[in-house]
C-alpha cells in the first residue's frame, strides 16, 4: 500500500531537483522515493546492529575464537561465575 506526502520546497530547489532527476531518467516521485528508501536503510537501527554484529564476528574469527567459545562465555556470564 502506498501513501502520499506533501512536500513544500522553494521553486528554485524544485526546478534543480527536477532537472537532476530527468538526467537519471526518473520522475520527481521516483527519485524522492529512492532517496527516502536509502535514508531509511542507512538510518535503520536494525541494519546498523546487523552490521555491528557482523563486524564483531569477523574480529573474533580473526582472533581465533570459535562459536563454541562464545557460547561457553555466554553461559559462564549468565551463571554468574
Amino acid at each position: 500500500m502506498t501513501s502520499q506526502i506533501l512536500v513544500r520546497v522553494d521553486k528554485d530547489t524544485k526546478e534543480k531537483f527536477q532537472r537532476l532527476s530527468r538526467i537519471e531518467h526518473k520522475s520527481l516521485n521516483e527519485k524522492l522515493c529512492e532517496l527516502m528508501k536509502e535514508y531509511v536503510e542507512e538510518h535503520n537501527i536494525e541494519s546498523a546492529m546487523k552490521g555491528l554484529w557482523s563486524e564483531i564476528g569477523g574480529f573474533l574469527k580473526k582472533k581465533g575464537y570459535k562459536v563454541s567459545d562464545v557460547e561457553k562465555t555466554i553461559r559462564k556470564v549468565r551463571s554468574g561465575k
